[in-house]
């Protein structure tokens, strides 16, 4: 059980970091003095690095152990974060965000595959809570991001706090009751194609990603300028479609254990479309908060228990497979708000406005 704790306490402190980012972009964006288009291009760093560490992560998972990489990744994510809000220019943010996201993935493979080993443990599905904290996480960070603001503490200052006391927390909970993992030896490739079973899971992740990389890009926009709410009400379908994702993964363990992984995901499939559809065909307030929160639901618990089935992959190792389902899901986090437009029926199929 402690080691389910430290692990949980690990991903909350990634959690944190991402977060605290995410609440100071306006900051950012008026320190750099640039617009919403060059912004844009600039936060295409975050996944650039991140991609690139899904070509590597299992490879490295596999030489150095997993509990080896957690600890250099977290050391790494918790002193990139400063470096985010001293960047003087664009040029070092983009390189700083670059590796905030190279390694912040690093240490998502790894907690990932660590956290399968404790399932095996466990003898039960136990990822998707794993995932809620995260999420859980992501509140907070959002929340001490606001007070931040509120007192006019600089991005920098901020960002100090919060890696300080995420090096604290990792340096209390590092060790594991798991025996260590030992690397492999031998030359490993560094990809390995998936096997037929670890495609199709990763075709499942590709189309939840697009729906998720679609509420996180653009719930805010579609209340601003599709359903025209007053500014205090713009971002409360993310804030609705959070708050889903959250319960929903602590909850997805539970339901799993009841009705299967196969259940989940047409369940999943079901109010997720469900929820776009809703807010889609009746964009008022409330109907768009239900929407995004059925969406929230819907998406929340597919991804975790996508990793926790590739992690029991009997072809590859498992972080070479949930490397590989992530290597096939992510393109579609990064398509999904690309597809989306400012029209409902746009958000809802993915067709253009005309």
């Amino acid at each position: 059980m402690a080691c389910t704790d430290r692990r949980k306490r690990i991903l909350l402190f990634m959690g944190l970091c991402f977060s605290s980012w995410g609440s100071r972009v306006a900051d950012i964006q008026r320190k750099m003095d640039v617009g919403e288009g060059a912004l844009g291009l600039i936060f295409l760093a975050i996944p650039c690095g991140l991609g690139l560490s899904l070509v590597i992560a299992g490879w490295l998972t596999n030489r150095l152990g997993s509990q080896r990489l957690l600890s250099i990744a977290c050391l790494g994510y918790a002193l990139m974060l400063p470096m985010l809000g001293l960047a003087p220019n664009i040029a070092l943010l983009v390189l700083a965000l670059f590796i905030f996201g190279f390694v912040g993935n690093l240490g998502n493979i790894a907690v990932n595959t660590r956290a399968v080993s404790v399932e095996r443990m466990f003898g039960q599905t136990i990822m998707s809570s794993f995932h809620g904290i995260w999420s859980l996480a992501g509140l907070v960070g959002a929340n001490v991001g606001s007070l931040m603001i509120k007192f006019h503490v600089d991005p920098l200052y901020h960002f100090l706090f919060v890696a300080g006391a995420g090096v604290l927390l990792w340096a209390t909970n590092a060790s594991s009751t798991l025996p260590p993992e030992a690397p492999v030896s031998g030359k490993q490739p560094i990809f390995v194609k998936p096997d037929k079973s670890l495609l199709g899971l990763g075709v499942i992740a590709f189309c939840c990603m697009i729906s998720e990389g679609t509420m996180y890009d653009w719930s805010t926009v579609y209340f601003a300028k599709t359903i025209q709410s007053a500014p205090e009400q713009v971002a409360l379908g993310f804030s609705a479609f959070t708050v889903a994702t959250t319960t929903g993964r602590f909850t997805g363990d539970w339901l799993s254990r009841r009705i299967g992984i196969m259940g989940i995901l047409s369940l999943s499939g079901i109010i997720t479309a469900s929820g776009l559809l809703l807010s889609a065909i009746f964009p008022t307030v409330m109907m768009g908060i239900i929407g995004f929160f059925l969406v929230g639901l819907g998406v929340s618990a597919v991804v975790p228990l996508l990793y926790s089935e590739a992690g029991r992959s009997k072809t590859m190792s498992p972080s070479m497979a949930i490397a590989a389902v992530s290597s096939i899901g992510f393109p579609g986090f990064l398509l999904g708000p690309r597809l989306s437009v400012l029209s409902p029926m746009h958000l809802a199929f993915g067709f253009p406005s005309g």
